[in-house]
């Protein structure tokens, strides 16, 4: 585990959910070498397996905002990076951050950093109360169609969107960016030539594909500073396995997900 505590308000720090991305496709892909971008800043034994706290979109995120992100999937107390002050924790040790605030994204603005959503799925779309409720977390946060589901360069539109706003603030502020990526959620049969439906390959595709745009973020990031780095998936997703399809299911493709955490150096 990072020393989530001493990096605050010396490293700027990034989250990103691939959202609906399954733990089996990603380790297939990082070990056929398909996602070269992502597998040059992932700790060396590739993904981590861990267990999601959440099975849909909006669970997953509320958790993760409250400090839960996903835990090992092992046996035993596992310490988190975020914590949020409550009597009794037991996840808790001098390396966590913990926050005085109603979730991480305050407590870390509480510390000087300036929060920047880049949405992706419905949740994060401003479209309806709930559509606002995880966004207006954040001092800045973005959602347009053209970041969303069902447009195939998302993943480039969501990357171009968040190397502006970063651009745009002195290099001395600390910010913290937070990227939903859409991209692989349903629909995502546009990233097969020929497919006419959503399938497990049609999945790696789209995973194939979100590896070039991050490429793209990663690079760009480390010139302006050194990064506290959490990758992940919100939960994974069904094509037919045991008769199920899609999440908000507990089966273990919906809540085996990938995560790393590692540190991205500026470079100098």
């Amino acid at each position: 585990m990072l020393n989530a505590k001493a990096l605050i308000g010396h490293y700027d720090i990034l989250f990103i959910t691939l959202d609906t991305l399954r733990y089996d496709v990603a380790v297939q892909l990082y070990r056929a070498q398909r996602t070269p971008n992502l597998a040059r800043v992932l700790p060396s034994a590739g993904w981590e397996k861990r267990h999601t706290p959440g099975n849909f979109t909006f669970a997953a995120h509320a958790a993760f905002f409250a400090g839960f992100w996903p835990t090992p999937a092992e046996p035993g107390q596992h310490p988190r990076l975020f914590a949020l002050r409550f009597p009794g924790s037991e996840t808790t040790t001098e390396q966590t951050a913990v926050f005085d605030a109603p979730d991480i994204i305050t407590g870390l603005r509480h510390c000087g950093y300036h929060t920047i959503c880049i949405g992706g799925v419905g949740f994060f779309n401003k479209q309806t109360p709930l559509g606002n409720v995880l966004p207006a977390l954040f001092d800045e946060s973005y959602w347009a169609p053209e970041l969303g589901v069902t447009e195939p360069r998302s993943t480039d539109h969501q990357v171009a969107l968040a190397l502006q706003c970063v651009a745009a603030l002195p290099p001395q502020q600390r910010i913290v960016l937070f990227l939903n990526v859409s991209a692989i959620h349903q629909p995502n049969r546009f990233y097969l030539p020929g497919a006419s439906h959503d399938t497990l390959a049609s999945h790696a595709a789209a995973l194939e594909y979100v590896d070039g745009p991050l490429g793209r973020l990663l690079a760009a990031l480390q010139q302006r500073s050194s990064w506290l780095c959490i990758v992940t998936s919100d939960h994974g997703t069904a094509y037919g396995e045991d008769g199920y399809y899609g999440h908000r299911l507990a089966h273990p493709v919906v809540w085996e997900v990938p995560y790393a955490e590692f540190v991205l150096r500026k470079d100098e």
